[in-house]
């Protein structure tokens, strides 16, 4: 009987070594030899040394000793998916006898042992003899054999050239009944020493162990010092998960690489011919392990036999030293996201010295891989990960199925980011490989791919992707427009630092977007930050490749390095946003200068190079320090850029920075739209902006709102400058305007060039009453219907009132106007601008929100806005709402629920705000009459009018018969008014009850009992309804009844909320079908026509925020896109509704 037993298999690695440096150079001296190649699996072999045991691999001769019949194996490609080892391929023939074929279909994932063909049927490659081992008395010379289907070791040699021939007896004589000559003893054949004594897995006969070569996992050398000749020899069986490993000690570096080119050209051969699929546990193992990641996707999973190496650094090592070092072999999975080492189950049994120790397992980011590198002179690669501001992690790893391995890898990266023309990691592997790239597959996602890669890059950086909000604008100017929203769920309010890099590097190569706007959003956890362990992030080149040339781009903040990426990878991209995206002051003191808020570095000399298309900067609400103006300078004061706008609202600028910058911005004279110089220190002067402002011939848009000017007779803008431009938006709200101003405005207005001009602001400006009327009679001179907006908010316009009020009255003012929060001492003045109102035939869309009377109004004031409701048929929009807040309250007092009803016979009106304005229960009963009898009124918004559940449901109940509104508030503020007054209550109760430590007097339980009453729907106070039996009002209420009266507060509001959407969703689809039959039946084009609600005052109708999160799920306002089916659905629920 064999020798069973077994010895500790020792192994040895080298020291850890530096990325990007080779492990080994090719062995020298070597010559070619050919080896068959296989796809993706290629194996880029070293040459093997002219010291080999055969030219090629001895034959086997027949003997009385041999077998009959020679082993023919059918050569086939392997296939090229990474789970090539699932698929049914041909299995091994012995010329007209045909073996046992394995076969396992990649969908069923089945595990099927392989068919191992007779260990003595194969050919000989290559063989030698191993150290002797066993007791001083016992001592025997094992013997190792390589057959093109295994790898077998004998008692000695006279028993392996027994079995096969070709294999000469010890002392060199030739195998008893072979035909051959002798082996000539000046062939050496090589002496391994092995730290393996047996080989567990199949005994074909007695004496003799043999490894498969189709259970080989890993053949590469060991790190274990300088030099290193050892090689390691990883096998794992699917039947019955056993893994283990081998260590070869060899002496000589020629028969290292000759065994090395051996092992791993036999074992590649005969995974190309069969293949060994995966069992069914170990798969499922392997997909729990990655649904505790949750990232278990099966259209998106591989997994892979690996050997995870360890690494020792220092001298060569001895075998004692050998011990302390294991190899696991482990199962690599690609997931969507991660890629995972998953350690074998635990039912799986090791049978070498090299026992596999309990394996953690481990995960990385895909979205974090820096470098691959993959050797060519053994199965050995490299893996480096790195998160930011962290050092890189490495993962030392070696597989027979390298290339299926990196060639999966990448495309998996690709998948996740497939709009970046430039992956961010190094790719070190053989040429070949780069010839077999895998095709990624095409997803068709919106917005290219932002979300995947965003989702990608927060589990990469254990971000929870539900506190990232952003919504898509596509109703501004360089649309679509990316607007990151603060952070919510959180606990917090600013984004962190990895929250805000994986944002940012989402949004790379991003082509989808022409503007980025990252407003109020707080850029402050980056300023500053420098990541010292790599930058693999850098922007190096331009997207279509150019190299960015400019100073320190390693020494760079990750702020400057993130915004440059931002501009230099898109070419779709026009405008940035970083409005009040800072709160950094520029540091005046110290010898230490300051650095700048880091934007300006690093966009402006981006522009002067011509390295983006970024024309529209807006750094509104950032305090610019001299070094960022310089950068600003220098960019603007050459015409290479061709900015089109450079806002710097808010900056802190003073008198000198104010003029150099309009001095720069001056060369851009011929591209220049915008100039946004609000809310700065610096004073206005006329005399010195006049050539400046002279040159700027296509600017549309003007703001020098909230800024000093200069006393003097100058107009803060000559007629002659305005009548060059082509403005659209001019601002001068909270600005001094002398009179010559005012005559320069009213000038430009009469002028054929001011049709273009549509937002006039003059907000605070000390305008009067007679200035406006002025400014209206301007406006009319070309024709009346001026598609002008015009804001006079705050002004005093008491002061020749009369003339104000008769312009208006004679229709002269523009389609739209916004007057907010004007203060009336004289309440008959603003009974007058309302009956005004009510005569104009001009304006559709009116703004007379926040208006502050000395009083309530009376009747006349009240009967007035009731004509204005009901009698005005031109009007569309209508803003009346009040003013609530700590220190002002503006409301026009318990008349307006009798004004309101005028709407009643209103035919006009569309958009109604009255919030704030105290309507109570009076103003829902009038609300409700209103909704059932106008069928013209589509959105209606009225919260913050101390609502209860009851005044709620009336207003709800009334839109069973309404057919025309579509948007309704939720009166969210009003429900929590509620509530808490009501728990108010119940919590003075129980203080009361304590503090007596008696029962609750009959007038405080009804107390409580009005207040619960009043809350409850359909319910009336408890003290209208009688005064009920004597013992029911002695009983006090126990807290659990009172908190059972609570939950049924909230459970109704959630009900009328629910019934108040199902009959929005009737209405909004009723509408789209008039909206429908409305074009069919019209002959003029729908983008001939103006709508009155692309005011931003109106009610806006963009797409709603979106909330990052792995499940994309539709908003629940979001107007649905419903069928026949879904609307007889909606029909059904509002008529039950009805009915109960």
């Amino acid at each position: 009987m064999p020798d069973r037993r077994r010895r500790r298999s020792l192994s040895i690695f080298r020291p850890p070594l530096a990325p990007l440096t080779p492990i080994n150079d090719e062995p020298p001296n070597s010559a070619p030899t050919t080896l068959k190649k296989r796809r993706p699996t290629s194996i880029d072999q070293a040459d093997p040394p002219p010291s080999t045991p055969t030219d090629a691999a001895i034959s086997r001769s027949n003997s009385k000793h041999g077998l009959d019949r020679l082993v023919s194996m059918k050569r086939g490609t392997r296939p090229s998916s990474l789970f090539g080892s699932l698929r049914s391929l041909s299995s091994l023939h012995d010329e007209n006898e045909e073996l046992t074929k394995t076969a396992s279909s990649p969908s069923s994932l089945s595990s099927v042992g392989p068919a191992i063909p007779d260990v003595a049927a194969g050919m000989v490659i290559h063989h030698g003899a191993l150290p002797e081992v066993g007791p001083m008395f016992r001592r025997r010379c094992p013997y190792l054999v390589l057959t093109d289907n295994h790898l077998i070791q004998f008692k000695s040699q006279d028993r392996a050239s027994e079995i096969f021939p070709a294999v000469p007896r010890s002392g060199g004589q030739p195998a008893s009944g072979s035909s051959g000559q002798a082996r000539p003893n000046s062939v050496r054949h090589s002496r391994l020493s092995s730290t393996s004594s047996v080989f567990e897995l199949q005994s074909s006969l007695e004496g003799l162990y043999s490894i498969p070569l189709l259970n080989v996992v890993a053949v590469h050398k060991l790190d274990d010092g300088e030099p290193y000749f050892s090689i390691e020899v990883a096998y794992f069986n699917d039947d019955t998960n056993h893994a283990s490993t081998i260590t070869l000690q060899i002496h000589d570096p020629g028969e290292s690489d000759s065994w090395l080119i051996a092992i791993r050209s036999a074992a590649s051969s005969a995974r190309s011919t069969t293949s060994v699929p995966f069992s069914q546990s170990l798969v499922e193992h392997t997909a729990r392990a990655l649904e505790q990641e949750q990232d278990y996707d099966p259209h998106h999973f591989h997994m892979f036999k690996v050997v995870q190496r360890a690494n020792k650094s220092g001298k060569r090592s001895s075998s004692d030293d050998l011990t302390k070092l294991t190899s696991k072999i482990c199962i690599l999975a690609i997931g969507l996201f991660k890629v995972h080492l998953v350690p074998l189950p635990k039912t799986s049994r090791t049978s070498s010295s090299t026992s596999l120790s309990e394996l953690n397992g481990t995960s990385h980011g895909i979205a974090t891989l820096a470098s691959v590198k993959v050797q060519t002179f053994d199965d050995s690669f490299q893996l480096w990960f790195r998160r930011p501001f962290q050092s890189s992690s490495a993962l030392h790893l070696a597989a027979l199925c390298v290339n299926e391995v990196v060639l999966w890898l990448r495309q998996a990266a690709e998948f996740l980011r497939p709009d970046w023309t430039e992956q961010p990691f190094a790719w070190m592997v053989p040429q070949t490989l780069d010839d077999e790239l895998l095709p990624v597959p095409a997803e068709g996602e919106e917005h290219g791919y932002f979300d995947r890669t965003l989702t990608a890059y927060c589990a990469a950086y254990g971000i929870n992707t539900s506190t990232i909000r952003y919504r898509i604008n596509y109703s501004c100017e360089d649309a679509p427009a990316f607007e990151l929203l603060p952070i919510t769920g959180a606990g917090r309010i600013k984004y962190n630092s990895m929250e805000l890099l994986a944002i940012l590097r989402a949004l790379r190569y991003n082509e989808s977007f022409g503007t980025i706007s990252l407003s109020q959003t707080a850029l402050d956890p980056l300023h500053g930050l420098y990541d010292e362990y790599g930058w693999e992030h850098t922007p190096w080149t331009t997207r279509s490749g150019e190299t960015v040339e400019l100073e320190n781009q390693q020494k760079a903040s990750v702020l400057i390095q993130e915004i440059r990426a931002l501009a230099v990878k898109s070419k779709r991209l026009r405008r940035l946003d970083f409005s009040d995206c800072l709160t950094r002051r520029p540091s005046s003191a110290g010898t230490i200068p300051d650095v700048g808020c880091g934007i300006c570095e690093a966009l402006f000399p981006l522009c002067a190079k011509q390295y983006t298309n970024v024309d529209w900067i807006i750094l509104n609400g950032i305090m610019l320090s001299d070094v960022d103006i310089d950068y600003l300078y220098a960019a603007a004061i050459s015409k290479d850029p061709h900015f089109r706008a450079i806002e710097v609202s808010n900056c802190g600028l003073a008198d000198r920075s104010f003029l150099a910058i309009l001095q720069a911005l001056s060369h851009q004279g011929s591209t220049l739209e915008c100039v946004n110089f609000s809310s700065n220190f610096a004073r206005l002067e006329p005399l010195n902006m006049r050539e400046y402002l002279d040159e700027l011939a296509y600017i549309r848009k003007v703001d020098f709102s909230n800024t000093y000017r200069t006393s003097g007779p100058e107009p803060l803008l000559e007629l002659r400058t305005l009548v060059g431009w082509k403005l659209e938006e001019l601002d001068l709200s909270r600005t001094s305007i002398n009179i010559e101003t005012l005559q320069a405005i009213a000038a430009y207005l009469r002028s054929p060039q001011s049709q273009v001009l549509r937002h006039l602001r003059l907000n605070q400006c000390g305008l009067t009453g007679g200035n406006v009327a002025d400014l209206l009679q301007a406006m009319s001179d070309p024709g009346p219907f001026r598609d002008l907006h015009l804001h006079i908010n705050e002004n005093h316009l008491e002061q020749g009132h009369d003339r104000l009020a008769k312009a208006i009255s004679q229709s002269l003012s523009p389609l739209y106007v916004t007057m907010e929060m004007l203060e009336y001492k004289d309440e008959n003045n603003f009974r007058l601008l309302v009956q005004a109102w009510t005569q104009n035939t001009s304006t559709r869309y009116l703004n007379m929100s926040k208006v502050s009377l000395p009083s309530e109004a009376g009747n006349e004031t009240i009967a007035a806005l009731e004509s204005l409701l009901g009698d005005n048929q031109i009007l569309e929009s209508l803003n009346i709402a009040g003013e609530q807040a700590h220190l002002e309250v503006a409301n026009f007092g318990s008349g307006i629920c009798r004004a309101l009803t005028g709407l009643q016979r209103n035919k006009s009106l569309k958009l109604l705000h009255v919030e704030h304005q105290k309507l109570g229960m009076p103003g829902a009963n009038a609300l409700a009459s209103i909704l059932e009898e106008n069928d013209t009124l589509e959105y209606l918004h009225c919260a913050g009018n101390g609502f209860t559940l009851q005044a709620f449901t009336v207003i709800v109940r009334s839109l069973a018969n309404n057919r025309r509104l579509v948007h309704l508030a939720s009166m969210e503020e009003d429900r929590a008014v509620a509530i808490k007054k009501v728990d108010r209550e119940i919590d003075q109760v129980r203080e009361s009850g304590l503090r007596s430590l008696t029962m609750p007097t009959k007038a405080t339980v009804n107390t409580v009992k009005r207040s619960i009453g009043s809350a409850v729907s359909g319910q009336l106070p408890f003290s209208n309804r009688g005064s009920g039996s004597p013992q029911t009002q002695k009983r006090p209420h126990s807290d659990k009844e009172l908190a059972g009266m609570m939950d049924t507060i909230a459970e109704n509001w959630q009900r009328e909320m629910a019934v108040m959407q199902t009959y929005l969703t009737r209405n909004r689809y009723l509408a789209k079908k008039r909206v429908a039959a409305a074009e069919e039946e019209e002959q003029e084009p729908a983008s001939t026509r103006t709508s009155l609600y692309g005011s931003k005052d109106a009610t806006p109708m963009g797409e709603p925020d979106r909330q990052l999160t792995l499940t994309d799920k539709d908003d629940d306002d979001e107007v649905l896109d419903e069928g026949e089916e879904g609307m007889e659905e909606a029909l059904m629920m509002s008529k039950k509704l009805t009915l109960e």
